[in-house]
């Protein structure tokens, strides 16, 4: 068994975790993620100006923990390098040597391609891009990784590589999987998948947060993971939160797509998933299937694409729509609304009149959108004001997903800056494509009881690039019979009406007891361009939940 605990799920998550999984009880492996889509232009815009292009609060939790971890045998691996992974093993380097420890550091680079001559075409749309990548970062394997922890690394520093292979990488180096491990590759990335996100495995964002225990303690995940690649989801004795089939549910319902989940190592079969309690706060996971992964890579690629502002108004009372109006036609009267490239105007059922200008000129995006709407305080409606000042327009970037041949990237290897040599030659097979289903049958009329979704169902929402998955789970196969065949798209987006627009994609997973669909182009064109007051469609889910449905009276007398 390799014990693999998580001490972060993203660039500004709890400081003090790396010290309570190294403290908390036996672990073999720490790691950490780092790097969202959105990591990799904020670590741009910290490189222009002079900052390091990696995380530095990586470096503050080592200083807690790296003298126990040597002391005890604890790797160290983590993603925290992002567009500067040599320069974060060097900062490695210089803390160890202020503490008097001398472990041996490896990164993991090769994924930059910028300056490459690349096929620009988004892989979700088809559109070509024209303006220059700022960044562009292919995701590597967990290859690399097994490498530098076989060549005896202390602390391994990657920059991108999927959120799984930092599971898969320790993985392949204790058990020695080859290429040809199909199922226990494809375990060991559904065992990452689940804890790379930090609390949310261990309840936190939970649907059902009122069964999660001390949530304001909530204990990071582990994965003991095994030979055959099964694993254990967990967490340390005495932490709060939760580890059920319900919130090992919920992770593996976040940011996916159809069944087949594609990456470097192997194609995990999201279909093949097996769950099951194994004590308290212990969920065991079988059965995975792997096929080879695809001939390509995907490449995070990021630009810079003007100025963006926004202001918010707030309706209060009666005539909300009326009152809306006014306060535009106020607004383009003194900044016209042609003037700007893009403009996005949202009225929430809160009453909240958001909107957003983007421009490439800096100015007009600037004071002279923000300061038009202050001045008309008072001659626009009655109740009249503002959540935002006047202020000056914001860069913005645009990810922009694309694919590269797999032969074309050749990740590189480091170990206390001498490369090692690495063998990555792997069969590939055909680029994956998932094929959305709708049920056959619908619901059967029967009694029914009028509640909120929620009631029977959990949800879990977020962003891929500029596209929103949203997965609703329920927690038995008689509950899930109902909820396939009742909930369709076109039932999907009666119930959320904004979606109406949209392409939407449904992927059944009987075995989760879930249905997941994806959103194409709800994000526009990514978190970093989204004018959304909810960017990342994390709220998508509650939602959701909270729309009122005709549920079976027969499944609702546990509830």
């Amino acid at each position: 068994m390799l014990r693999i605990a998580n001490c972060s799920g993203f660039y500004g998550d709890r400081l003090s975790a790396a010290r309570e999984m190294v403290e908390g009880g036996p672990i073999d492996v720490l790691t950490g993620d780092w790097l969202a889509e959105l990591t990799m232009l904020i670590l741009a815009g910290n490189r222009l100006k002079g900052r390091p292009g990696y995380a530095p609060t990586f470096l503050r939790q080592l200083e807690d923990v790296l003298g126990t971890c040597l002391e005890r045998g604890i790797r160290i691996v983590s993603n925290a390098g992002g567009l500067d992974p040599a320069g974060c093993a060097g900062a490695v380097r210089e803390l160890a040597g202020r503490l008097g420890l001398s472990p041996r550091v490896a990164h993991v680079s090769g994924d930059d391609l910028t300056g490459r001559d690349l096929d620009l075409v988004n892989a979700d749309t088809g559109e070509r891009l024209t303006a220059a990548p700022l960044t562009a970062n292919a995701y590597l394997g967990g290859r690399p990784i097994a490498a530098a922890l076989a060549a005896g690394a202390d602390v391994v520093v990657t920059g991108r590589v999927t959120d799984a292979a930092l599971v898969t990488g320790p993985g392949i180096w204790r058990y020695g999987w080859t290429p040809d491990d199909l199922d226990p590759l494809a375990g060991s990335v559904v065992a990452g998948h689940v804890i790379e996100c930090g609390c949310q495995a261990t309840g936190g964002n939970y649907a059902f947060f009122q069964d999660v225990p001390d949530l304001a303690h909530c204990g990071f995940p582990i994965a003991e993971l095994h030979a055959d690649g099964s694993s254990v989801i967990t967490k340390h004795p005495g932490t709060g939160g939760l580890v059920s089939v319900g919130t090992v549910t919920a992770q593996l319902l976040y940011e996916i797509a159809g069944p087949c989940y594609p990456g470097p190592d192997v194609v995990a079969r999201f279909d093949t998933i097996s769950l099951a309690p194994d004590g308290p706060d212990r969920v065991r996971i079988s059965g995975v299937r792997g096929e080879p992964p695809p001939d390509t890579l995907k490449v995070a690629v990021n630009y810079l694409a003007g100025y963006r502002n926004t202001m918010t108004l707030v309706l209060t009372g009666l005539d909300i729509e009326e009152k809306a109006r006014v306060a535009e036609e106020a607004i383009w009267a003194r900044v016209p609304k042609d003037s700007f490239d893009e403009v996005d105007v949202t009225l929430t059922e809160h009453g909240l009149l958001r909107i957003t200008v983007m421009d490439a000129d800096r100015e007009r995006a600037g004071r002279a959108f923000s300061s038009a709407v202050v001045e008309t305080g008072l001659a626009n409606y009655p109740g009249f004001y503002g959540l935002t000042p006047p202020g000056p327009a914001s860069p913005y970037g645009v990810y922009w997903p694309v694919l590269v041949p797999a032969s074309e990237v050749r990740p590189e290897v480091y170990v206390d800056g001498e490369r090692i040599p690495l063998d990555l030659d792997a069969p590939r097979g055909q680029p994956v494509a998932d094929v959305p289903a709708e049920p056959e049958t619908g619901p059967q009329g029967e009694p029914a009881v009028r509640m909120p979704l929620g009631r029977i169902a959990g949800a879990r929402s977020g962003d891929k690039g500029g596209n929103a998955n949203l997965g609703v789970w329920t927690t038995s196969p008689e509950r899930y019979a109902w909820l396939d065949a009742y909930l369709t798209t076109e039932r999907l987006k009666s119930l959320l009406p904004e979606l109406a627009p949209y392409r939407v994609d449904r992927h059944p997973l009987p075995n989760l007891n879930a249905v997941n669909f994806v959103v194409h182009g709800l994000l526009g064109r990514g978190v970093a361009a989204s004018p959304r007051m909810d960017p990342q469609a994390k709220a998508l889910g509650e939602e959701l939940r909270a729309r009122p449905v005709e549920v079976p009276a027969r499944l609702v007398q546990t509830v």
